[in-house]
């Protein structure tokens, strides 16, 4: 019989799947992502060392090859004729049910599917994994792991719309997203900054999805994203905050039927629609058009008003990480936050900043400043070790 040693962590995002897959230590035998973007999907690994690139070529409109099960297919030919011990999910939102991860049931999974409207670009990939797992591989325990659950710990002023008491009460609330890469972030911090740790921090994770956390003694106390991932930060192809007045006038003005308004608002919107020409800032930093130009300068804007929010709601601040594809592999965009927080005492070292060095801060900056990589694999097989293993101990 086959030994099931193994814990598959699976990562859906609204445009790809990050998966990891760990030993009976938690030690990590391969980290990848399948790109499900434009063109044909293709996957990038690294297994035990060695890089892997492929690309999976639909062949045809009649090529109905499901790229989740062909990613398990793929993962398990990796293995060396071991099974998978058990499988974590990223899942964007859990309901207010759920304060922490959950083994997977077909009442969980009822349930998470009534949160899809909530979340339709991450929640239907997260659950179409799940059933491809259950489908595959149908002994092996599933558990969900909520971006939504690290956000629990935030005060009701924090949660709390403005709305009658009947439709908070039917779960119009604020959620908070991004919660598994706070989790890391949360944990990593004692080890290179105590002072922020104890104390008050602000993490800023910026990539095609962005958001911030205010961080108390490691706990979320605030967060941008509120009810859904439209909401907080201008991002790539979403509008963060927007007036609700603005939808009325969509619909009743601009005759915008509801799901072309939904389409525009999680693919068209933010630096993608003030650009005119891409979500990817990449591609706008280093575009001469002016269009461009202005749509970093209103996400810089965006992410400096916003940590200053974070700091009222601190009621202070000692430490600000920045963390994801934009917060740890753009420089510019670091330094032009920072800039307009000079008010804070945020001190930024060219050189570091321009290195991507951990600390980017000066050494006398009363605010220190962090470029931290996000880890939320490691985050879901802690939680799925955690949730499988009565002791908390790894698989025999």
């Amino acid at each position: 019989m086959p030994e099931r040693s193994n814990i598959l962590t699976l990562n859906a995002g609204s445009s790809s799947i990050r998966f990891a897959l760990f030993g009976r230590s938690l030690d990590r035998i391969l980290t990848g992502k399948l790109d499900l973007g434009t063109g044909d999907p293709r996957l990038s690994a690294v297994v035990r060392g060695r890089r892997v690139d492929e690309s999976w070529p639909v062949v045809g409109a009649s090529d109905d090859r499901d790229p989740a099960q062909r990613l398990l297919t793929w993962v398990a030919g990796q293995m060396s004729g071991q099974e998978f011990a058990a499988v974590g999910h990223r899942v964007a939102i859990g309901g207010l049910e759920h304060s922490k991860s959950a083994n997977v049931t077909p009442a969980v999974l009822t349930r998470l599917k009534s949160l899809v409207p909530l979340a339709p670009l991450h929640q239907p990939r997260s659950l179409a994994l799940i059933e491809a797992v259950a489908a595959s591989y149908p002994p092996v325990q599933q558990v969900a792991c909520f971006d939504t659950a690290f956000h629990r710990t935030m005060p009701a002023v924090a949660t709390t719309y403005a709305l009658p008491a009947a439709l908070r009460k039917a779960g119009a609330r604020r959620y908070g997203f991004h919660g598994l890469s706070y989790e890391a972030i949360a944990r990593r911090l004692p080890q290179l900054d105590e002072r922020a740790a104890k104390g008050r921090a602000i993490v800023c994770h910026l990539g095609s999805g962005a958001s911030l956390c205010a961080l108390r003694q490691g706990r979320s106390v605030a967060t941008t994203m509120g009810f859904s991932p439209l909401s907080g930060l201008v991002m790539g192809s979403r509008p963060g905050d927007l007036d609700p007045g603005l939808m009325i006038w969509l619909l009743r003005e601009q005759a915008m039927r509801l799901d072309e308004l939904e389409n525009v608002l999680y693919h068209e919107c933010g630096v993608k629609g003030l650009s005119g020409s891409s979500a990817d800032m990449r591609d706008l930093l280093a575009s001469s058009e002016q269009a461009a130009r202005d749509a970093v300068a209103i996400f810089v804007y965006s992410v400096s008003t916003e940590i200053g929010r974070l700091t009222a709601a601190l009621g202070g601040l000692n430490a600000i990480v920045f963390t994801a594809g934009i917060g740890e592999s753009a420089p510019e965009v670091r330094e032009r936050v920072c800039e307009r927080l000079d008010w804070l005492g945020v001190d930024l070292d060219d050189a570091w900043n321009r290195a991507n060095e951990t600390r980017i801060s000066t050494l006398a900056s009363p605010v220190t400043v962090w470029v931290l990589p996000t880890d939320e694999e490691g985050v879901i097989a802690e939680e799925t070790l955690r949730m499988t293993s009565p002791e908390g101990e790894c698989f025999p």
